[in-house]
C-alpha cells in the first residue's frame, strides 16, 4: 500500500512516521522549505510510545509520481483550497482520501475536487506540535486515528488501511459511523478551541472562574443543538458527555487555535464556527457561539490589517 501524507506537520508527520517506522511505503508531500529540512534531517518524533528518527520519502508540488493507494490529507482548512491542487496529480480513480481536518464542511469540497467515491471520513485525537527544528512533540497518552466510509459499510479498502497500523506505534480504527464520530469531535473542538481563545486562557481558569462553568454549559448546549439537526443519529447525551469531558480536561490544556493566537498566526474561524452558525436553524438564538465568531473575526481582521503595514 503505497500512502501519501500531505503535510509533514505534527499530526500528518506522527502518523505518517509511526506508519514508516512499522514498514509501510509512505511519502510526504511537503513544501520546498520542509522537504529541504527533512531531506538533510530526516522525520523526527519525539514521544512517550517511542521517539523515531528515520529518512524518508518526500516530495513538492508538480513532481513526477504515480497516483497512490491513499492520501492522509492533514492541512488546515485555511490551506485546504491550494492542497487540493496540488494534490490532484496524484489521485488516481482507486486512491481513497482520508481527511484528518476539524469540522465537517470540507468534505463538500474534497468530493467535488475528486468524486466523492473516492472520500471516506476520518479524524485523529492527538496532541501533538512542531519545534522550532522541525521536530514533532507528542507527549499525550491519545494517538489515534479514526476512520471509515461515510455510508457506514464495511470496506476492503479501509480494513487494509486499518491493517496498516497493526504493527505501528499509533492507533488506528474504524468507525461504522463516522459521520456521528467527526460530529463529536466538531462539538468538542469547536467548545474547546471558541471558549479558550475568547478568554485567552487555559481551561481550568475558565472553569474556576464566577459563572465560567455555567459559561461553557451554554456554549456546550448551543452547538450541540446545531449538531443534532445536522446529524440526527448523534446519542441524545452527547452534549452532557462533552461537557464533562470539558471539565475533567487538565486545568492547563489550552486549544491549538489559541496557541496559534498567541502566536499571532492564522486561525479556522470560518471553518469551524462560521460554518456552524451558517448550518444553524433559522431563528435559533446562539449568543455565546455568535460572541466566539465576532471575537475571531475581530482577530483575523486586525491579524490582516497588520499584515498590509
Amino acid at each position: 500500500m503505497r500512502i501519501l501524507v500531505l503535510g509533514a506537520g505534527a499530526v500528518g508527520g506522527y502518523f505518517g512516521g509511526r506508519l514508516h517506522e512499522a514498514g509501510q511505503d509512505v511519502t510526504f508531500l511537503v513544501r520546498p522549505g520542509r522537504k529541504k529540512q527533512m531531506d538533510e534531517q530526516g522525520l523526527v518524533i519525539h514521544s512517550t510510545h517511542g521517539d523515531y528518527q528515520a529518512k524518508v520519502k518526500t516530495i513538492s508540488a508538480g513532481e513526477q509520481a504515480e497516483p497512490f493507494d491513499v492520501v492522509l490529507l492533514s492541512v488546515k482548512a485555511y490551506h485546504l483550497e491550494q492542497s487540493l491542487i496540488d494534490l490532484a496529480p496524484y489521485v488516481g480513480k482507486n486512491t481513497m482520501v482520508i481527511p484528518l481536518l476539524n469540522g465537517v464542511t470540507h468534505l463538500a469540497k474534497l468530493d467535488e475536487a475528486f468524486g466523492e467515491e473516492k472520500v471516506i471520513g476520518g479524524l485523529c485525537f492527538i496532541e501533538t506540535t512542531l519545534n522550532e527544528k522541525g521536530e514533532i512533540e507528542q507527549y499525550s497518552e491519545q494517538h489515534d486515528i479514526v476512520f471509515g466510509e461515510r455510508d457506514g459499510q464495511r470496506s476492503e479498502r479501509v480494513e487494509r488501511f486499518k491493517r496498516a497500523f497493526d504493527q505501528a506505534k499509533a492507533t488506528g480504527s474504524r468507525s461504522e459511523k463516522i459521520k456521528v464520530s467527526m460530529w463529536q469531535k466538531y462539538l468538542f473542538i469547536a467548545v474547546f478551541s471558541g471558549i479558550t481563545s475568547l478568554m485567552g486562557e487555559s481551561i481550568g481558569p475558565i472553569r474556576e472562574a464566577p459563572g465560567g462553568r455555567e459559561t461553557i454549559r451554554e456554549l456546550v448546549r448551543e452547538v450541540a443543538l446545531i449538531a443534532y439537526n445536522q446529524e440526527p443519529e448523534l446519542n441524545e447525551g452527547v452534549a452532557e458527555i462533552t461537557f464533562s469531558i470539558l471539565d475533567h480536561l487538565d486545568a492547563s490544556m489550552k486549544a491549538s487555535m489559541l496557541r496559534d493566537i498567541e502566536k499571532y498566526g492564522e486561525v479556522e474561524a470560518d471553518h469551524l464556527h462560521g460554518s456552524l452558525l451558517k448550518m444553524a436553524p433559522e431563528g435559533v438564538s446562539l449568543p455565546r457561539l455568535t460572541m466566539v465568531y465576532a471575537f475571531l473575526k475581530v482577530y483575523e481582521g486586525k491579524r490582516k490589517q497588520d499584515q498590509g503595514r
